[in-house]
Parts: C-alpha cells; sequence; structure tokens
C-alpha cells in the first residue's frame, strides 16, 4: 500500500474536505464531528483543528445546534473545446482490453444538475450511472464513474461493462464517437477511493474528467476517473505552430501508459 502525504493528520483532512467543498459537496451540511472521526479514524482533536482551518478560510460555517455548512459552492463543469480523438479512443480500448475490471455500481439515476450540463440535457432526464474499479495484475489503477443518457444504454448493463470498455459498447449501440474534451488535475484520496485503490487516505491521485461526443457534436459519455499515480501515466507529443513571435504549443498525440 502507498503511503500517506508526510503532513499532519488534521492537513490532510482538511485537504480532503476542502477539495470536496470545491466541487459542491456536502450543500446538505458536513458530516457531524463522530462521522468525520470514524471516517478518518482519528480523534476528535484531529476532526476539530481541519473543520477550524475551513472555518477560518471562510470555506464553512458552524452554527451551534444548526451543524457545520458550506458557504459557498464551487462546483462547476469546465467549458469544452475541440480536442479531436484522434489515438484518444485507440489508447483508452486498448486499456480496457489489457485490464480486468469489476463493476461496482450500474445504476439508472435522475441527472443532477452537473450531469444534465455536461451531456445538455434536462436536470432530471434518467442516465445511467456506472461505477467500475480497473486493474492490473499489480492491483487497482482506477475507479471510475461514468454517466450517459440512458436512451443510449439501454443495450447494455453490468455484464456488458464487467467484459467491455464502454466505448466500444457505445459503438455497438450506433454511436459514432467524433470526440472528447478531456481535462487532468490532482486530488486527494477520500476514505471511499482509498477503500477501492488500495491507498491511505489522503494519497495523491491523478483526477480525469473527460466528455465525450459524437460526430454530431452531442455529448454521449461523461467520465470521472480517479488513477493511481505509481501505476499509471499519461504522454502527449506536441509540435510547435503559429508565427515565428506567436508560436504555441499544439498536441499531435496521446497516450496512457499503465503498469
Amino acid at each position: 500500500m502507498s503511503s500517506a502525504l508526510p503532513l499532519p493528520k488534521y492537513h490532510r483532512i482538511y485537504l480532503v474536505l476542502r477539495q470536496q467543498l470545491e466541487e459542491g459537496a456536502f450543500e446538505a451540511g458536513l458530516p457531524g464531528e463522530h462521522a468525520l472521526m470514524e471516517q478518518f479514524e482519528v480523534s476528535r482533536v484531529t476532526v476539530r483543528k481541519a473543520l477550524e482551518r475551513l472555518s477560518d478560510e471562510g470555506l464553512i460555517k458552524r452554527e451551534p445546534g444548526r451543524g457545520t455548512r458550506p458557504t459557498t459552492s464551487n462546483a462547476s463543469v469546465a467549458a469544452p473545446d475541440h480536442t479531436p480523438l484522434t489515438g484518444l479512443l485507440e489508447n483508452l480500448v486498448a486499456m480496457g482490453l489489457k485490464t480486468s475490471v469489476k463493476v461496482l455500481e450500474v445504476a439508472g439515476i435522475t441527472a443532477s444538475e452537473s450531469v444534465a450540463q455536461a451531456l445538455a440535457i434536462p436536470v432530471g432526464a434518467e442516465v445511467q450511472k456506472a461505477v467500475r474499479v480497473r486493474s492490473t495484475r499489480e492491483g487497482p489503477l482506477s475507479l471510475i464513474t461514468t454517466y450517459v443518457p440512458q436512451a443510449l444504454a439501454k443495450g447494455f448493463g453490468r455484464r456488458e461493462l464487467a467484459r467491455k470498455p464502454i466505448l466500444l459498447l457505445l459503438e455497438e449501440s450506433g454511436v459514432r464517437v467524433g470526440r472528447a474534451h478531456q481535462t487532468i488535475s490532482a486530488r486527494l484520496a477520500d476514505a471511499h477511493m482509498a477503500e477501492h485503490l488500495d491507498v491511505s487516505v489522503g494519497t495523491a491521485l491523478l483526477a480525469v474528467r473527460r466528455l465525450i461526443y459524437d460526430v454530431d457534436d452531442r455529448p454521449v459519455q461523461w467520465l470521472h476517473g480517479l488513477y493511481r499515480p505509481d501505476r499509471y501515466e499519461y504522454q502527449m507529443e506536441l509540435s510547435r505552430v503559429g508565427d515565428i513571435d506567436a508560436k504555441v504549443w499544439v498536441s499531435k498525440d496521446a497516450s496512457a501508459r499503465f503498469s
């Protein structure tokens, strides 16, 4: 198991909670101190120190008798650009064929505001949510959550998702994949992520958000992926284009490597 970041326990809890607050979590209020103590396996003093840090930064408001609530919601969906899928589709499918997958959840749910915004569908429309852990021979590689409009997901369920990459299933359902918008950032593992990826709470992970479009530029899949950086890396080849005074780097090809 990977070791946790060399930070005080309260600071790791503060970072994880701040990350979740920035993503719009806890709209109904943060868990109580006892729940946080159990989740992070720490003392009340440690939890209170983390909450005090969040309160000092104005991210939460603690009210006796009413609990602790976020002061703002920073959840957002990145604006899509027009990155071609050249090479990416092949790499993603190849990864799916060379790794094993465990399906944790498949369910039809109503689209939240963020999911609806990403997929360009009405809030409350039905989508298929799937949660899977992908592994190599060395162990867990990624924790993937996908959202697909229910009309496109009627042809596959838990059994199919355990056997084939979702992009292949979409194409078998008649979808012609066109392009993707992808962002890569970092985040810290909370208790749920740590359990499924076999890492410690607070371990740094690669966070990928990928919105897939069909050839008619309609969103067909929204993916949230969390990857262990010791088992996954993303490579990109760049070339310079433009006038000599305004040359910029443009991606030519990208590939993912895993171990």
